[in-house]
């Protein structure tokens, strides 16, 4: 029996929660904390069993050890946001605490997502007893277990890898994000790098493109290349990739108004003076655009995220892929959240399982694919992200 301590209240956290209090025999006790309680109780109100909640600011170490201190939890899952990964983890190693999070850090005033800032955190978390696990959602995180999963079971040698997210879901809006905007707007915007004889290529975003359809009659979308942070862990840990990358489905109206809101400056990142204050355009941009956590009961359709992968078995080169496909609408009425919420908050839950249950549990600091993925994908097929494998894949 255990008890965690849960920071961040927005779509992620919502559906963390729930799934958290579905499995009372692992998470006895649940501390949902947020800068903002009153959305910690409104997640609260649609449980079905008690959990206390808390109010604290992530950005603050002591104010967060002394909640870690006051609620005495055995780990806390950080799903606040990725700027917090370093605060959250000195408040863990000060109080003596495991540590989950579902992205890598970024520095606030540069979009930079690396993993060096929290892989030089190894030796402090060795020293303590205390294991880090990084990146426990889903791109990176079931990505990086699909990966694993499949180099364990179905080759002996990997050689590329390709990551397709593909969102399905239709919003009715113009324009709107399904996560964080500030963090989504970010990511797409930054300068891709894909993985190849043995360095990383820069080009520019959105560059390339190609059309993927894909299966279980999920459609036919067009997919752009770019940059995402578990490219870094996969090839550092897959010495034998030869080539590695991401993509990631977008619609044309929502590249539109991408480029628009880019050129006119709505996503830059430094500040600017408006009216005698310091405004940040994408912070005001996040302002104006529907929050993620309200898009759940008005999206529909499916996402369809995988892994393809191809290598050698026994001298002979194959491809394989592993996807999981997710019902927008299915999501909503279980949890209240939409897909892009629930495949993120579900594997940061199976994580922290597989860490209290003991089948993880090692001091330091981790990425996914550096551990066992067999009891995962078996907690993934158990918990609501079922997946499927197609072992002589064409594509």
């Amino acid at each position: 029996m255990s008890k965690v301590l849960i920071i961040g209240a927005g779509g992620v956290g919502g559906v963390v929660t729930h799934k958290c209090s579905q499995l009372v025999d692992v998470f006895e006790d649940i501390v949902l904390a947020s800068r903002n309680e009153e959305k910690c109780k409104k997640i609260a109100a649609q449980l079905n069993r008690p959990i206390e909640t808390a109010q604290v600011d992530a950005d603050n170490v002591p104010e967060l050890v002394e909640l870690i201190n006051l609620i005495k939890p055995d780990m806390v899952i950080n799903v606040a946001l990725p700027y917090q990964d370093l605060t959250i983890m000195d408040a863990c190693l000060e109080a003596g605490v495991h540590y989950l999070d579902t992205a890598n850090y970024e520095p606030l005033d540069t979009a930079k997502f690396e993993y060096k800032w929290q892989w030089a955190y190894q030796e402090k978390f060795k020293k303590a007893g205390l294991m880090a696990l990084l990146g426990s959602g889903f791109d990176p995180g079931a990505t990086n277990m699909f990966t694993a999963y499949i180099a364990k079971h179905y080759f002996d040698e990997i050689h590329t890898l390709d990551i397709i997210d593909v969102n399905g879901g239709d919003h009715g809006y113009p324009f709107a994000t399904n996560f964080n905007p500030e963090i989504n707007i970010r990511e797409v915007t930054a300068e891709c790098r894909h993985w190849e004889d043995g360095q990383f290529v820069e080009t520019p975003a959105m560059s390339t493109q190609q059309s993927f359809t894909c299966p279980e009659g999920v459609g036919t979308y067009n997919i752009y290349r770019m940059y995402h942070e578990e490219l870094e862990s996969l090839t550092k840990h897959f010495p034998t990739l030869k080539k590695a990358q991401f993509w990631m489905s977008f619609g044309d109206a929502y590249l539109k108004h991408l480029e628009v809101l880019g050129n006119v400056g709505m996503t830059g990142i430094d500040p600017v003076e408006f009216n005698g204050q310091q405004i940040v355009p994408i912070q005001f941009l996040k302002a104006l655009l529907p929050d993620p956590a309200s898009l759940g009961p008005r999206t529909k359709g499916k996402t369809c995220i995988g892994c393809i992968v191809t290598g050698i078995k026994d001298g002979k080169e194959k491809t394989v892929y592993l996807y999981n496909i997710c019902d927008h609408q299915e999501c909503y009425a279980e949890v209240q959240s939409q897909a892009i919420s629930y495949t993120t908050g579900v594997p940061a839950m199976i994580g922290a399982k597989m860490m209290l249950e003991g089948k993880w549990m090692k001091p330091g600091v981790w990425n996914m694919e550096q551990l066992d993925p067999d009891p995962f994908m078996d907690d993934m097929n158990k918990y609501g992200l079922p997946w499927t494998v197609i072992e002589d894949y064409k594509h």
